[in-house]
């Protein structure tokens, strides 16, 4: 009976603090946290953007590896979009993504799937495959840096 008790508080304790390690200690650890996703994501994106524009040589591992890391990090900087991350650490995010978060939740869904694309096209190895997903990555990226991003 102890060892069930005991077992049930080690559980229910995890489970309250659980959602409390989720989150961000301040704002600024958010935004900081949401900028490094995205940079690491067009890192990646922009080393296979340069093998299909013909600005380096194409390898097919590299390719395959950063469109694998590109996809994975655009699952991330969204959390970074709570509340109170509208200010502070430098950031060009504009207000419109708190006053429409519908619209630019719509468009980070919409990259991710063109990322999704993006990914399976580098996993075939083919070249002309990859070009065929650059524009609409390119093309969603834009779209949200246009409405939500300032320069």
């Amino acid at each position: 009976m102890k060892k069930l008790l005991s077992l049930t508080l080690v559980c229910a304790t995890t489970l309250v603090a659980f959602p409390a390690a989720a989150q961000f200690a301040k704002p600024d650890d958010a935004i900081k946290y949401r900028q490094s996703a995205f940079f690491v994501m067009q890192q990646n994106f922009s080393r296979v953007a340069a093998m299909a524009s013909g600005k380096a040589p194409f390898d097919a591992k590299v390719a395959t590896d950063s469109a694998a890391v590109a996809e994975f990090t655009s699952k991330l900087p969204w959390a970074g979009f709570g509340d109170g991350t509208d200010k502070g650490r430098d950031t060009r995010a504009k207000p419109e993504i708190w006053t429409d978060k519908a619209k630019f939740n719509d468009y980070a869904d919409k990259m991710q799937a063109e990322m999704v694309k993006f990914n399976a096209a580098a996993k075939t190895g083919s070249l002309d495959n990859i070009k065929a997903t650059m524009a609409g990555v390119g093309g969603t990226c834009k779209t949200c840096h246009d409405a939500f991003r300032k320069e």
